[in-house]
């Protein structure tokens, strides 16, 4: 049996359709509209939203339920609990929250509520009736709309009757980095320009204005350029750094701040013992000096010593300024300079070049305490003193102007090229005077008779004896060149005319004016016109230049400093 009885959208089941058949099978309602109200409720709560719909639309018609009895007292349950279900839908999350901000702290990891009676540490006092703010704000702006009303700013303050005098003021943020190859630097400003235009005076009780960048454009700015800068940069973030102060006797105060590359011309004669004074000049681009005039401010230059300087091989000194007039075919224009003073500190050059240098020309010495025989040693360490030498030299122009002049570093590493290459030098000399010049020359055995060679002998001896009365008259240098091999006293000869090892002539050549005389091998001392006259021994070479080199580059190293650092 299927029963045809509905309830709302739902079909009664067969037990209650026999108990309350009591008018025969009905046939399907049409849906009722749902309520707004009724619409909201979860879908697990869908038999209550049945009868809440059945009961809604009764009590919309006017029809009575089926069973009066049992119907009425079921709508109340389910207002009743359709009220307390949105109740607790509405507050359960808010609840929820502030049981949690007011409970134990142990799971709650953000801030922690204030008291609201408690006020927070950075609320200051509290500001006063917005009336008199509104009224200073709107009385500002009143203030500046009237004097900008009739105010051109293409002309410049007294223009026709009087000179603008503009009074300037810098203060330095930082300084540096000092280029030597491209001879600039770097200075980072903040420029005060101060004037008086009349247009600008006010009464009121407004001591000054103070306004951004925003109002630059409407008002007259002296056109000040910096003649020596290569590029200047004027900082935007986060807003345009520039600033504006309105006094009410007309004085305007202007200021911005600018990161300029300016041009710095080194002199690097006394390098890397120089100082320098790098300008920044600055003047008017379009007004000559009878329509505007610089003046100082007192010349007090700001320096912030907190700022680390960007100096590096620099020491900052102090500074200068100067005024001058420069004749142009635009009019004689005013220029204010003022100078940066530094001095180079001589630690990284000493360390790059002086100490490196001094080092390899003192190692090229040890050459002359080699033997002579060895030739590679004394070959290899001259020639890897002076390629050494030649790359300090190139080393030190690498980061270095391209000037035309020699700079005081120059010549010390030119003078200690010098003495490495006169140490190499050295040992080519004395090589070639001992083995070369002193080759033993071999003759023909010759065949005469005793006669003929007692009147050599004879011939001889007079023509020695003939040349030392002229070396005793004149005072001659003779050069002696050989001897025999049994130790003579440059004088001996073999007196075996058979023999076949013969020796050159011992005295070859003389110069005149000269008191000494060269020696090239040990035993040639002893002779009467030896005596009284300065003996340079060519086989003792070493032994004089053992002395010779470090006494001559001692001597020029002590005036080389004297002339650096006290001329």
């Amino acid at each position: 049996m299927r029963c045809n009885r509905w309830v709302g959208q739902q079909r009664l089941s067969p037990q209650r359709c026999s108990v309350a058949a009591y008018g025969g099978p009905q046939p399907r309602p049409k849906p009722q509209p749902i309520l707004p109200w009724a619409a909201s409720l979860p879908r697990s709560r869908a038999y209550a939203r049945a009868e809440l719909q059945t009961a809604g639309s009764d009590f919309l018609t006017g029809s009575r339920p089926g069973s009066p009895a049992v119907m009425s007292p079921r709508v109340l349950v389910l207002l009743l609990g359709v009220c307390m279900l949105l109740q607790s839908r509405v507050e359960g999350p808010q609840a929820k929250s502030e049981k949690g901000a007011s409970g134990n702290s142990d799971g709650f990891y953000g801030p922690k509520p204030q008291d609201p009676k408690k006020k927070p540490l950075t609320e200051g006092p509290k500001p006063p009736a917005t009336g008199r703010r509104v009224a200073g704000g709107s009385e500002a702006s009143q203030i500046l709309n009237t004097i900008l009303s009739n105010y051109d700013h293409k002309l410049r303050p007294g223009i026709g009757e009087k000179p603008t005098v503009v009074s300037v003021q810098f203060s330095v943020n930082s300084l540096g980095p000092l280029s030597t190859l491209d001879m600039e630097y770097t200075i980072d400003i903040i420029f005060y320009q101060t004037w008086y235009d009349e247009r600008l005076r006010y009464n009121d009780s407004f001591e000054t204005l103070v306004l951004n960048s925003n109002v630059v454009s409407q008002l007259w700015i002296p056109d000040t350029f910096f003649r020596n800068s290569k590029r200047t940069q004027e900082h935007t973030i986060t807003m345009p750094n520039q600033m504006i102060r309105i006094h009410g006797d007309g004085k305007v105060l202007y200021t911005i701040r600018m990161t300029i590359d300016a041009e710095c011309t080194l002199h690097m004669h006394r390098f890397p013992m120089d100082s320098h004074s790098c300008p920044l000049s600055f003047s008017s681009f379009s007004y000559p000096m009878s329509e505007m005039i610089y003046r100082w401010e007192d010349f007090k230059l700001e320096i912030n010593e907190n700022n680390s300087w960007k100096l590096f091989q620099f020491e900052f000194k102090g500074m200068s300024n100067k005024t001058e007039t420069l004749s142009t075919l635009a009019g004689d224009f005013m220029v204010m300079t003022f100078f940066f003073n530094v001095s180079r500190q001589f630690g990284y050059v000493a360390f790059q070049n002086y100490v490196p240098s001094s080092v390899t020309t003192m190692l090229s010495w040890v050459s002359f305490w080699i033997k002579k025989d060895s030739a590679a040693a004394r070959t290899s360490l001259g020639v890897t003193s002076v390629l050494t030498m030649t790359t300090l030299c190139t080393f030190s122009r690498k980061n270095f102007p391209r000037v035309s002049y020699v700079t005081a570093l120059d010549f010390y590493l030119a003078i200690c090229f010098v003495f490495c290459f006169c140490a190499l030098t050295e040992f080519a000399v004395l090589n070639f005077l001992t083995y070369n010049q002193m080759k033993t020359r071999t003759s023909p055995t010759l065949r005469h008779s005793r006669r003929r060679g007692r009147a050599r002998a004879r011939a001889r001896a007079r023509a020695r004896a003939r040349a030392r009365a002229r070396a005793r008259q004149l005072q001659e240098a003779f050069v002696c060149t050989i001897v025999n091999k049994e130790g003579g006293d440059g004088e001996g000869q073999s007196s075996n005319p058979g023999s076949s090892q013969r020796s050159k002539p011992i005295c070859c050549k003389w110069r005149r004016g000269y008191k000494k005389y060269f020696c090239m091998i040990p035993n040639c001392k002893g002779s009467t016109w030896q005596q009284g006259h300065l003996c340079i021994h060519i086989y003792h070479l070493d032994d004089y230049s053992r002395v010779v080199f470090p006494l001559a580059f001692f001597f020029f190293s002590v005036v080389y400093w004297l002339v650096c650092l006290y001329l």
